[in-house]
């Protein structure tokens, strides 16, 4: 008889997440307050991408910057609303845990990083980049950091650096493999020879780094590994890795609480393994995404686009096959034909809408 080991909460400084699972980080526009909140109020971790968050606004085109920096303490005040109206329903007290994942890459990362503290964040989640600066930005608040990595080296240069320079810690490494949706830490041929890289040594090392690095200073710093994970029994076979928790995102897509729309949520409903496909960013990183209409075009040649919205410091709009902020947009609001669609590997296993509870629940064992 094989017998469920019980999960173990998840704790992350003085923050306890009663099931060990932290739901991703999803831009532009898929991981809002809604899905957040409901991810929180069912004992995870709710996640809020601030990539072109305010991009529902009305000023968004003419400010997108300053739109983006107010909508971050809108989507956090309505995420905690959100989380406690759920659990008002059900009669669970205390609060759940928000964060948000900011980009490396954004421009003005560090103004998007204040505001967030300034809106009383519970914690920051970065990568596309290493967030060597995140430390200062939150110096003197109580909101916790986790750089994501790819890579022990990767690992290592962040640790290393905020231990010099700040005398810091963070509160939690995230470990980003390759099998993860949207922009990825990897080299296209990397994506493409997966295999080869044998991912899951290459946890076993961070998580010993981590450890080490915490033993040190006698501290605990949790570990979560994200990519590839959809189910109870993704969540078991990568625990056994020795991590504490897990990052899902491409499984909280088909709920009913996300906040993209129905279009967006059927494609993945659709896919079919073989739709799933590696893309060469225009902002200059690897990504996976369902292949579709516009991806096609998009191979054909530069396909024209307006002003731009200023989203990333990587881009170079004069140059860019295409605007990947209107392609996400589009593709958060449903015009699927127009839009880049980002997904994990396991985007052909959605067959239906659910509602988070019941995700959370068969991720607990419950």
């Amino acid at each position: 008889m094989n017998i469920r080991k019980e999960l173990q909460p998840l704790k992350i400084g003085n923050l306890i997440a009663k099931i060990p699972v932290i739901q991703g980080g999803m831009g532009v526009g898929v991981s809002l307050s809604k899905l957040a909140g409901a991810v929180a109020a069912e004992g995870g971790v709710g996640i809020i991408s601030t990539a072109q968050i305010g991009y529902r606004e009305t000023t968004f085109d003419a400010d997108p910057i300053g739109t983006n920096l107010k909508a971050i303490e809108t989507e956090i005040q309505k995420a905690r609303e959100n989380d406690a109206d759920i659990r008002a329903k059900k009669g669970i007290g205390g609060k759940g845990i928000i964060g948000v994942n900011i980009m490396v890459a954004t421009r003005q990362y560090e103004d998007y990083v204040k505001a967030a503290v300034k809106a009383g964040i519970d914690l920051i989640i970065s990568g596309a980049g290493l967030p060597m600066s995140l430390p200062e930005l939150v110096k003197g608040s109580s909101t916790l950091i986790a750089p994501i990595v790819s890579s022990l080296k990767s690992a290592q240069v962040i640790l290393r650096y905020w231990q010099k320079k700040y005398d810091r810690l963070p509160d939690l490494v995230v470990i980003e493999g390759p099998k993860a949706g949207g922009h990825l830490g990897f080299s296209y041929d990397q994506l493409a020879n997966m295999d080869e890289l044998n991912f899951a040594e290459e946890i076993k090392k961070i998580v010993a780094y981590v450890k080490e690095c915490a033993s040190a200073k006698g501290v605990h710093i949790p570990v979560v590994a994200a990519g590839g994970i959809y189910d109870r029994k993704d969540v078991e076979e990568t625990m056994e890795l020795g991590v504490d928790g897990v990052q899902m995102a491409t499984r909280f897509v088909t709920t009913y609480e996300c906040d993209a729309s129905d279009a967006y949520k059927q494609t993945y409903i659709n896919a079919k393994e073989e739709d799933i496909t590696l893309v060469k960013s225009p902002v200059g990183m690897p990504g996976r995404a369902l292949n579709n209409a516009f991806l096609k075009r998009a191979k054909e040649g530069q396909i024209p686009h307006g002003r731009c919205h200023l989203c990333v410091s990587t881009c170079k709009p004069m140059e860019t096959p295409y605007c990947i902020t209107e392609a996400l947009v589009a593709a958060v609001k449903g015009d699927v034909d127009n839009a880049l669609l980002f997904c994990g590997t396991n985007a052909w296993r959605a067959t239906k809408l659910e509602h988070v509870s019941d995700i959370m629940a068969e991720i607990a064992g419950a």
